[in-house]
């Protein structure tokens, strides 16, 4: 009788042995397969079980393990969409954690991008909505009728910064971030200083743009600004060499390097030629950064309608109040151009 407890109890601690050990294989074992530190899982939103699975797979020593304690955690009930952290040596215990609660945002970076199209480019690569559905969501009748924006118009929304997202943010997200950080931006302060010169926001975003194609100096924008508002006072044609050159663009494509505009381009007919139209054209030929966007709105106060090239201080402007006194000064450019023979 004795014998047969002996036998029960060893039994007993044998199956207790393996279950213990058993469940710390399946929860705290080791279970990453991969050598380096850490990598980076991305799960789209509406991912499936299999999809899931399929994707651990390469990361994983023992799939099996994990979709069983993954099944006793019930987290293959409620998979979450996002960019997880899983670290070298991490148990399923920790991946689970993770994939659960530990959706890692994405730093999202936009500047001097001259279109849409390549905006919602540049921001897909970053995050889960794709290139399409981000300038579907910016074209919406209703999203651009709320906002009194039409599809020029539009792109003067998007302040340049670096952002946080999370990885699987879809357009719709996207579109309200931006939205909302143009809000943040343009603060009651920026807005009173702006009534002052007779634009709003969407005006100033334009300018601002026109003003950063002009010139990679920054402590020279504010003077540049201060000579196109000017023309705006004065009724003038704006004639920036920069819309011209988006209009050449426009036409031949985005890639194309203008050097030099010609005569014959001031005569394009384009609604972001100001040499062909009166006044802003109807949007940014480039997403301004904030350098600029303050240069317009704390432009240097002048008296100069004119401004050319200064070949001897690269990057740089020499200004002028009269035509004649431009004329003048516009010598030393062409002649430096036509010594390079840069004739496009």
């Amino acid at each position: 009788m004795k014998k047969i407890k002996y036998l029960i109890l060893i039994l007993l601690c044998c199956g207790a042995i393996i279950f213990v050990f058993e469940s710390y294989k399946t929860y705290f074992m080791k279970n990453t397969s991969f050598s380096s530190e850490s990598v980076y899982l991305k799960i789209p939103s509406n991912t499936t079980k299999s999809q899931l699975l399929d994707s651990l797979s390469n990361y994983l020593i023992d799939l099996r393990s994990f979709e069983k304690a993954a099944n006793k955690k019930e987290y293959l009930l409620n998979i979450k969409a996002g960019r997880f952290l899983i670290k070298k040596d991490y148990s399923n215990n920790e991946i689970i954690n993770s994939l659960r609660s530990n959706n890692i945002p994405v730093q999202v970076t936009f500047n001097n991008i001259e279109t849409l199209n390549k905006l919602a480019g540049t921001i897909s690569k970053k995050i889960e909505a794709d290139s399409a559905s981000i300038v579907m969501a910016f074209s919406e009748t209703k999203f651009l009728n709320e906002l009194n924006l039409n599809e020029d118009s539009v792109f003067s929304l998007f302040i340049p910064n670096t952002y946080e997202f999370f990885w699987n943010t879809d357009a719709i997200g996207f579109r309200e971030r931006v939205v909302k950080e143009f809000d943040n931006f343009w603060n009651d302060n920026r807005v009173e200083k702006v009534k002052k010169i007779n634009l709003n926001p969407i005006e100033v975003m334009v300018l601002a743009s026109i003003v950063q194609k002009e010139t990679p100096k920054v402590d020279e924008r504010p003077t540049i600004a201060g000579v196109y508002l000017n023309r705006l006072r004065k009724n003038m044609k704006l004639q920036a060499d920069p819309t011209v050159v988006y209009s050449i663009k426009q036409k031949q494509g985005f890639d194309k390097v203008i050097r030099r505009v010609l005569y014959k381009d001031l005569r394009i007919k384009s609604k972001y030629n100001t040499y062909y139209v009166k006044g802003l054209p109807p949007g940014p030929i480039v997403t301004p950064d904030i350098s600029s966007i303050e240069s317009v709105i704390n432009y240097s106060s002048n008296s100069f309608l004119f401004f050319v090239a200064d070949v001897s201080n690269p990057g740089y402007h020499l200004f002028s109040r009269t035509l004649s006194e431009h004329n003048k000064k516009k010598r030393q450019y062409t002649k430096w151009l036509r010594e390079r023979n840069i004739r496009r």
